[in-house]
């Protein structure tokens, strides 16, 4: 185990202070699980408060792509900073807003002109949902006000998108009755490499076509259903739905808060299956986990749709909208990535994932592993206790961040094979114990 110089038993207090004060997120104050002091980060390591180094595995929750204090993204955060930090987004602009937008437009797939910025993923959901009403409404069809959505799906914390996560196995099971209800497809079934079958599309065709005329919209995840079960699937699929969309004159929301910016072996997940949603949304590893920022971008059709209706505008404005030193980091990180050779990188990933995952199909624990991209999964038979396998893991040097039966890494873009490598083989030694 790694180590560095411990810092003042002063600053060691802020454990204890942490268990008084804060709540964390999906946490309990009766029964908490401690958490750990990290004091600085650099590259793919986190630097705990007792010392301690870790690899970081989850890339602070899939956002951190090029790793910790890098100097092009603290550069553009200390140039930005000294013009001004915020200012307010109505009826003013600026040049890393109007920059930024401009280059999402011209990375996402083809159709998607519009950028509505705001603050996180959950936001940037509801913004969608948000279009997509106001859109119906605006074309004097105020019935279309339901959605339609997968399974396994996951699509954020605020309650739009609360209504959209899968209402009986998903995390917000217990709102069942306070969420607006939606319409439930089941999950697509057949992976993303397996020969496709169109009866996994079957009973999702059944629901949009005699719901037809109350859907405002799908939807969906596309390729990985991230935090409703790390699933990976068909394109097909994918493709099938943008097909059914158009059919039947309903919306097509493509989540890619998880996906975007290269996470799946393509830059969008979208364009696993060759489609381009009529909203996207985006968030995450926009600025590279720097700031919080996330966008929601839509066609001209939809856009128009909106502001040509009864208000004249899109009812929706965020305080921090467009904040200036979270655009310019953005802008740094997304032209960071794409001066890079960033799909050989993501495909030097994959392989060594794919690789240290092997042995694992040893251990009577484990179900299966799957890997796509930069995202590597094992799924146990029975879910893991968080707070001891954490400690195990901290023990290996590693930071893994376990929910339910999934163990998962989500690395940095900048983890070299040799801190993959320990990664995983840290991961192997932990749940061999179990």
């Amino acid at each position: 185990m790694n180590t560095i110089t411990p810092v003042s038993s002063h600053e060691s207090q802020i454990l204890s202070k942490d268990q008084q004060f804060v709540w964390h997120p999906y946490s309990s104050l009766t029964t908490p699980i401690p958490a750990y002091e990290v004091v600085s980060a650099e590259g793919v390591n986190l630097h705990l408060a007792d010392g301690t180094e870790l690899i970081d595995g989850m890339a602070s929750w899939w956002c951190a792509i090029h790793g910790y204090n890098h100097p092009v993204l603290n550069e553009a955060a200390k140039s930005q900073i000294d013009k001004m930090s915020h200012v307010m987004f109505g009826g003013i602009t600026h040049a890393p807003a109007v920059n930024l937008c401009e280059k999402l437009v011209q990375i996402t797939p083809q159709g998607l002109d519009k950028v509505f910025l705001s603050d996180s993923g959950s936001v940037a959901v509801e913004v969608a949902i948000k279009m997509a009403f106001q859109y119906w409404i605006s074309r004097e069809q105020p019935n279309k006000n339901k959605l339609l959505s997968l399974r396994n799906g996951y699509h954020g914390d605020t309650f739009a998108a609360m209504s959209a996560c899968d209402p009986v196995t998903g995390m917000h099971h217990m709102f069942e009755r306070v969420v607006a209800k939606q319409y439930f497809a089941p999950a697509p079934q057949i992976a993303v490499h397996e020969q496709w079958d169109k009866q996994d599309i079957a009973e999702f065709s059944q629901i949009i076509s005699a719901k037809k005329d109350q859907l405002a919209a799908v939807v969906l995840e596309p390729i990985v259903q991230g935090a409703g079960g790390m699933r990976f699937y068909s394109p097909h699929y994918l493709k099938s739905v943008r097909e059914l969309c158009d059919q039947h004159n309903v919306l097509l929301i493509a989540d890619e808060i998880a996906t975007g910016f290269g996470r799946s072996g393509k830059l969008f997940a979208c364009e696993w299956a060759q489609i381009s949603p009529d909203i996207m949304c985006l968030g995450k590893a926009i600025t590279g986990g720097y700031m919080t920022l996330a966008a929601t971008l839509c066609s001209e059709e939809v856009s128009r749709g909106i502001c040509e209706g009864e208000a004249g505008c899109f009812m929706h404005g965020p305080t921090f909208m467009g904040n200036p030193l979270a655009c310019s980091v953005a802008n740094a990180s997304i032209d960071l990535l794409l001066s890079s050779d960033w799909q050989a990188n993501i495909q030097r990933i994959e392989a060594t994932l794919k690789h240290e995952l092997t042995p694992f199909s040893a251990l009577d624990t484990v179900a299966e592993t799957r890997v796509l991209g930069a995202i590597g999964v094992i799924q146990m038979h029975e879910p893991v206790n968080l707070a001891e396998i954490q400690k195990l893991f901290v023990a290996e040097g590693i930071w893994v961040r376990p929910f339910g039966k999934l163990v998962y890494v989500m690395p940095p873009y900048i983890s070299t094979d040799a801190e993959l490598c320990k990664l995983i083989q840290g991961i192997y030694r932990v749940l061999s114990k179990l």
